[in-house]
Formats: structure tokens, sequence, C-alpha cells
């Protein structure tokens, strides 16, 4: 498996769907851009469409979560976990295939 999710972080995304009122048939969609400060940026999105020739397509606590075959090369073995705290709130990314990441956690060098 490329990508795993924590039971934390689905719950946050089912807690978005719902709040948005996302059709049922939605899926998380995680990927890799080029960009930010060290070379690839982290994109997270939703999506109601996957395609089977391109997508790695999981379950995973309830949550359908959609990879792209080219970003699965550099996420392959990334844990995404929610994070709630005073300083700061979001999504982190621990992935192993990361050379170099900078201080915010959204981009990475592999």
């Amino acid at each position: 498996m490329s990508v795993i999710i924590t039971e934390r972080a689905a719950k946050e995304v089912q807690r978005v769907v719902s709040e948005q009122s996302m059709p049922e048939e939605t899926v998380l969609r995680i990927g890799v851009a080029g960009g930010g400060c060290s070379g690839f940026q982290y994109s997270l999105g939703f999506d109601n469409k996957t395609d089977k020739a391109a997508d790695h397509v999981t379950a995973q606590h309830g949550v359908q979560v959609a990879v792209d075959k080219k970003s699965a090369l550099f996420l392959d073995g990334t844990t995404i976990d929610f994070y709630e705290g005073l300083e700061k709130r979001g999504f982190t990314f621990e992935n192993p295939n990361a050379v170099k990441s900078c201080g915010c956690g959204s981009s990475f060098s592999a």
C-alpha cells in the first residue's frame, strides 16, 4: 500500500465531507506536485471520480483514498495523520522517501 491514513485523519476527512454535504462517492485524492521550497509539495483534495488505470484506490477507516500512480512513486510508505494543537492544526505527512522537508511540512525533496 502506498499511502496510509490514520484513523484520526480519516475522521477529519469524514467530518469535512459531511459538513460540506459532499456526494457519497467522494474520495480523498492525495498527490505530489512540483513546487514548494523543497522541490515537491503534497496535495490533498476531494474528487468524485477515479481512473482504474491511473489511480491506486483503497478504503481506509471508512474513507476512499485515491493516489495517482506517478505520485505513488514518491509517496510509497507515507502516513498521513491529523494534528490538532494550540500552535497548529492540519494534516501531517510522514514520508520515508523524503530526503529533505521544509519547516512547514508541506514540501519535500526525494
